[in-house]
């Protein structure tokens, strides 16, 4: 009981720290502090509400559809992470270039990066398939709205930017492609929002 008590006492401390630094009234209800909003006067209880998505069944012609789109999700579910990770090193990595002082300072920040990020995403990227690959590309470019190509042009410089795109179509895959959710990524972008929302 002395547990129990304790428990309630704790998240009810965290959940009033959270409602105050969010400056958004509360009230008790039931001796639970909730968010409300004050409309025309009325004291209303007011919950966020997660985004749900909803999207007309699929229906799979043959089971070879089925492998492709469980595959999709697959890919997706592996993929996206990354692209998101890359999206928030590129912010980060942009945004302290602009606290140094000079170019040279800049520069020798950025090979310590592109080190850093060799490092840590070759063993990753050797574990992926050659579709996960080419996805992560355009899972890039819908995270980042740039394409890989001009990500790597950006802060390596042209040379490396051609030297990476030339290396990726000997595998038949272009740093170049870009993403386009309304055509030929409709799926993917369905599945995309699907997993980001935690129905997947």
């Amino acid at each position: 009981m002395k547990l129990k008590l304790f428990c309630l006492f704790f998240f009810t401390l965290i959940a009033l720290a959270s409602f105050s630094q969010s400056k958004q009234e509360t009230t008790s209800i039931n001796g639970y502090m909730v968010p409300v909003c004050i409309y025309q006067g009325d004291t209303i209880p007011s919950l966020r509400m997660p985004v749900l998505y909803v999207f007309k069944p699929l229906n799979f012609k043959s089971e070879k559809k089925r492998r492709e789109y469980n595959r999709l999700v697959r890919n997706v579910k592996k993929t996206l992470p990354i692209a998101k990770e890359v999206n928030r090193a590129i912010i980060e990595t942009y945004e302290y270039l602009q606290t140094l002082p000079d170019e040279k300072a800049r520069e020798r920040h950025l090979k310590l990066v592109e080190k850093s990020i060799k490092e840590q995403y070759t063993p990753v990227m050797k574990k992926l398939t050659f579709s996960q690959g080419k996805l992560l590309i355009k899972l890039i470019n819908r995270e980042t709205d740039s394409s890989s190509y001009e990500l790597v042009k950006a802060f390596l410089g042209p040379f490396k930017a051609g030297f990476y795109q030339a290396f990726a179509a000997l595998f038949g895959a272009s740093l170049k492609k870009e993403y386009h959710p309304e055509d030929e990524d409709a799926m993917t972008e369905r599945v995309v929002l699907l997993v980001e929302s935690g129905q997947l």
